[in-house]
């Protein structure tokens, strides 16, 4: 696993915990930083996920609500959700990271993370926020 692979993981690690004890994830985040715990420090590409994720959330939310027809984002699974609002950030914020990658990686945290369906859901949403992403940073 790389080691952008390990932060996305470490990312979505802070903000699924965050979502399931309804917590701010940059207050889980500053508790990730402090005690780490048993595992190694957050990476800082860990830290720029979460944060730049949560300065987006609004804008990420109403995107991927818009272009997932027939799910709310209140209905996918907690992981996949995650999982997009990383991916939308990474394709639409982050220009260090090429999109097909940022798909890439998040389809393979589907895989190895959530349910059978979720690789070709998460694939399919982000591929489509690639096609459109001129229009959407209009």
């Amino acid at each position: 696993m790389g080691a952008r692979n390990k932060a996305r993981k470490r990312a979505l690690d802070v903000l699924f915990e965050a979502e399931q004890r309804r917590l701010d994830p940059l207050t889980v985040l500053a508790d990730r930083i402090a005690q780490p715990g048993t595992e190694a420090a957050l990476p800082q590409y860990s830290v720029e996920l979460v944060e730049g994720v949560q300065a987006q959330r609004a804008r990420i939310d109403e995107v991927i609500a818009t272009h997932s027809h027939g799910w709310t984002i209140e209905r996918m699974p907690a992981v996949d959700r995650e999982l997009l609002r990383i991916g939308t950030w990474e394709i639409l914020f982050n220009d260090d990271v090429p999109d097909a990658v940022a798909v890439d990686e998040a389809v393979e945290l589907a895989r190895s993370l959530s349910t059978d369906e979720s690789p070709g859901f998460v694939n399919g949403l982000l591929g489509r926020l690639v096609d459109l992403k001129p229009t959407l940073l209009a």
